[in-house]
C-alpha cells in the first residue's frame, strides 16, 4: 500500500452488524471472493468497477447504495486513476431471507437518496459507538432495503391512532428503563411490534426517534445527579453512558459545557 491507502475495520456491539470497514485505495484490485454476510457499500469518492456473479457493474460515489448478497462471487478495482474511498457495513447473513439473494445479485445498485442518507447515518453512529442510535438506524435501513429487494410493494400505512398507541406504550417502557436500556429491539418486543415499526411510529408521534428520546431522558437524570454533587464519572455510569467521555460529548452538544463545568458553575453561583 502507498501513503494514501488506508484501511480501518472493527466489529461493533450492535446485533445484526458483523463488521464495519472504511477503506481508501488508489490502485488496489481485490480478487474474486465471497462473504457469508450482506455487504452494504457506500462509495464516497472515485468509481469502483466490479463483477458480481460474472456480470460487470460499477459502484458510483454519492449515488444511492450498493448491496452485495452473501455467497455470490464478486471482485473489485478502481475504475479511474483517482482510486476510491468507500465505507462498508457487513450485515449478518440472516437479516434478509435467503430467497432475496437473487434479487440483490440482479440489481446490486440501489438509487435511493433517502436510503443513502440513512445508511450514512448508520455508519456514523457505528463510528461513534452510539449503539442505540445504530440499532434504530439499522432497523430502518434493513426495512428500506427489503422493500427494494421485494419489488417496492405498496406500503400499508398504519392508522394514526394505532401508531400513537405503539409510541405511547414504548415511551412508558423507555421512561421506566432509560438508564439501563441496552436495546431498542427489546422495547419493540415488549410492545409487540418490529424494531422498524417502533422507530417509525415513535418518530411520527413525537418528532424524534426513540434513541434520541432516551438520550434526552438520560441527560435530564445526569443533570439532576450532577447538581446533587455526584462525580461526573459516577453519573455517567449510573445514567447509561459508556464512560465519562461519552457523557461529556452529549452534554456539550446539548448545553455547550462539560458536566464538570456545569456542576462547578451551579455550585459557585449558589455558594458564593
Amino acid at each position: 500500500m502507498d501513503g494514501r491507502d488506508r484501511v480501518r475495520a472493527w466489529r461493533p456491539r450492535v446485533a445484526g452488524v458483523a463488521e464495519v470497514l472504511h477503506a481508501e485505495w488508489r490502485d488496489h484490485a481485490y480478487p474474486g471472493h465471497t462473504h457469508d454476510t450482506w455487504t452494504l457499500l457506500l462509495v464516497d469518492d472515485g468509481l469502483i468497477g466490479y463483477n458480481l456473479d460474472r456480470r460487470a457493474h460499477a459502484a458510483v460515489p454519492r449515488a444511492g447504495v450498493t448491496l452485495l448478497p452473501p455467497h455470490v462471487v464478486h471482485d473489485g478495482r478502481p475504475a479511474t486513476s483517482r482510486g476510491f474511498r468507500k465505507r462498508v457495513v457487513y450485515l449478518d447473513g440472516d437479516v434478509f431471507a435467503e430467497t432475496l439473494i437473487g434479487s440483490a445479485a440482479d440489481g446490486p445498485m440501489i438509487s435511493d437518496d433517502r436510503l443513502r442518507v440513512e445508511s450514512s447515518l448508520l455508519d456514523q453512529a457505528l463510528v461513534l459507538g452510539e449503539d442505540l442510535e445504530a440499532e434504530s438506524r439499522l432497523a430502518l435501513v434493513v426495512e428500506r432495503l427489503a422493500w427494494h429487494l421485494t419489488g417496492r410493494p405498496d406500503a400499508t400505512v398504519a392508522q394514526d391512532r394505532a401508531q400513537m398507541a405503539v409510541a405511547r406504550r414504548a415511551r412508558e417502557v423507555l421512561d421506566d428503563d432509560s438508564g439501563s436500556l441496552s436495546s431498542i429491539a427489546a422495547v419493540a418486543q415488549t410492545v409487540g411490534v418490529s424494531t422498524a415499526h417502533l422507530v417509525r411510529s415513535f418518530t411520527r408521534s413525537y418528532g424524534i426517534p426513540p434513541h434520541q428520546y432516551v438520550l434526552g431522558r438520560r441527560l435530564d437524570v445526569a443533570r439532576r445527579r450532577l447538581l446533587a454533587g455526584e462525580a461526573p464519572v459516577d453519573v455517567a455510569l449510573a445514567t447509561g453512558f459508556h464512560d465519562q467521555s461519552h457523557l461529556t460529548r452529549h452534554f456539550k452538544r446539548l448545553l455547550a459545557i462539560t458536566p464538570g463545568r456545569y456542576q462547578r458553575g451551579v455550585t459557585s453561583s449558589h455558594g458564593g
